[in-house]
Parts: structure tokens; sequence; C-alpha cells
């Protein structure tokens, strides 16, 4: 059972997937049309994905990245972001940014990878989103903003 890191087109991203990172599919479908989308295939089939789009003069933003809820805890989220930061890093980007929330597994995740904080988004969650989003029993109010500066790492 070996992982392997491919682009797809954004058609082939499975939106089942997509959801469980974000639970909005008007806000997936609206930015799948520009995303660059990698996914990590397992025995032939996709366990994970994750989708980046353009932003300004270099900079890109992680938008999605989910793993099948039966195949997490096995690294596949770790090996398709190691991937994702690898492949801008190698094409020269500037700045790959992610928005999570301010609490939680998924802040440690991008941590643990390099990200590093750089702005609080007040409210972001109660704005954006109809449902309560709700981890740990404690609701998701502010997004925090992260990224990784390329050009200041050495």
């Amino acid at each position: 059972m070996s992982t392997t890191i491919h682009e797809i087109a954004p058609t082939d991203a499975p939106m089942a997937l997509l959801l469980l990172a974000d639970p909005s599919e008007r806000k997936v479908r609206a930015y799948l049309s520009t995303a660059r989308c990698f996914a990590a295939l397992l025995d032939g089939s996709i366990a994970g994905v994750c989708a980046v789009v353009p932003r300004m003069q270099g900079s890109h933003e992680l938008m999605n990245i989910a793993v099948d809820p039966a195949r997490q805890q096995r690294g596949i989220g770790t090996q398709l972001l190691a991937h994702v930061i690898d492949t801008y890093r190698r094409e020269g980007a500037a700045r790959l940014e992610v928005g999570t929330g301010a609490f939680g597994y998924p802040l440690a995740f991008y941590q643990r990878h390099g990200f590093r904080a750089f702005q609080v988004d007040r409210d972001f969650f109660l704005r954006n989103y109809d449902e309560a989003i709700i981890e740990d029993g404690i609701q998701h109010r502010d997004m925090l903003r992260l990224a990784i500066d390329y050009r200041q790492e050495g």
C-alpha cells in the first residue's frame, strides 16, 4: 500500500472529500474552478485531495485539504501537504497561505509544516457559514491566517 501524489483536474476532485474540510458546497465550487488540485492515491483510488488557488504576486492559498476518514492517521495528509509545499517552493512561489480555525488539530497540523500566523479574521466563521462549525465542543468563530514565506526561509 503506497501513496502517490498527482496533480488532477479540478473536475476530478471528489466533492465529498472537499466538503470534509469546507462544509459549504457553494464556497468549494466558487474556488474550485480556479484551483490547482492534487490527489493522494492509495491503491489506485483517491484517499486525499487538496485545492490551491493563485493570489497576487507569486502568492497562493491552500483552500482545502482533506483525507478520507477511513484512511486518516496514516500520514496521507502529511504527505499531501508536504508535496504541495515543495511543489510551490520548487516553482518559485513567494508565499503559500492557509486559513484555519484559531484552535484545534488543523492549526497544529499547519504549524508542524512551517506555517506561521500573520492575521486573525475575527468572526469569519460566523459571517461565512450558515451552520455553526464545532470542534472539540467549541464553536469556531475566528479564522487564523497562516503562511510560509519562501523568500524568508533559510
